[in-house]
């Protein structure tokens, strides 16, 4: 029984989040049980482009650590944010879901040949989680119960709490500037007077990934808790 509950609520995750979260868990699995190590995942120019281990743009972004408090946190806010953007703002446009993911990977990927990050799931995340705080810009948040602030704050707070942990914010600076790009380009630029929408999602993205039956029993998350957790508490502003 418990297992029929859990795959249902498993099943219940759209499907971007639950393959790109599921990949990020496995991969971590396979280094644990030694299968594999991270220097066969991690992003290197040379490698990728003079002995053609094209897997590592991709598997950079699916490997997190060692299974810890790093780890959980990163994976935490990951299935978070993704599914609540994938059910919230890109609901029903599954198709331009996963060219945000594409476009934003290609940017951390040419931004990374300058910075000499090995790894960029993290950089990756801090990107949706600065989408959805810019997209949800009255909702209230909760940090550790020891901090209030409104959504657009959050990136910024989560930079701040890696500063104190002593990791580099280098991987935080790098996604805020790609969802900053990302939302200018997709929010704001074609708004304004004289602007255009310039990233228009491919025709075959459509074809593939856009279906136009919805599932009656889908079961979104709800968007007014938005963090979840003591650390990411929110609700909306006159809830």
């Amino acid at each position: 029984m418990a297992y029929q509950s859990l795959r249902l609520e498993y099943l219940q995750i759209p499907p971007v989040s639950r393959a790109y979260t599921t990949a990020c868990v496995l991969t971590t699995a396979a280094v644990q049980l030694e299968l594999i190590t991270p220097f066969q995942l991690y992003f290197n120019p040379e490698l990728i482009f003079r002995h053609f281990q094209i897997w590592r743009l991709i598997t950079n972004f699916l490997f997190f650590g060692p299974v810890g408090f790093n780890f959980l946190f990163n994976m935490i806010f990951l299935y978070r944010y993704c599914r609540m953007l994938e059910e919230g703002s890109f609901r029903g446009r599954t198709a331009d879901f996963v060219f945000m993911f594409l476009f934003g990977g290609f940017l951390m990927t040419l931004f990374g040949l300058f910075v000499s990050l090995v790894f960029l799931g993290q950089a990756f995340t801090i990107m949706l989680v600065y989408v959805w705080s810019r997209r949800n810009p009255y909702v209230r948040m909760n940090f550790f119960g020891l901090l209030n602030f409104q959504a657009p704050f959050l990136p910024w707070v989560l930079m701040g709490f890696s500063l104190l942990l002593g990791n580099s914010i280098i991987v935080d600076l790098l996604g805020i500037a790609v969802g900053h790009i990302y939302f200018f380009l997709e929010d704001v630029f074609p708004n304004q007077p004289g602007g255009a929408r310039i990233l228009k999602t491919p025709a075959l993205l459509k074809a593939i990934f856009d279906t136009p039956d919805e599932d009656p029993n889908y079961n979104p998350l709800p968007e007014e808790r938005p963090g979840g957790f003591a650390w990411g508490e929110g609700q909306r502003l006159g809830g």
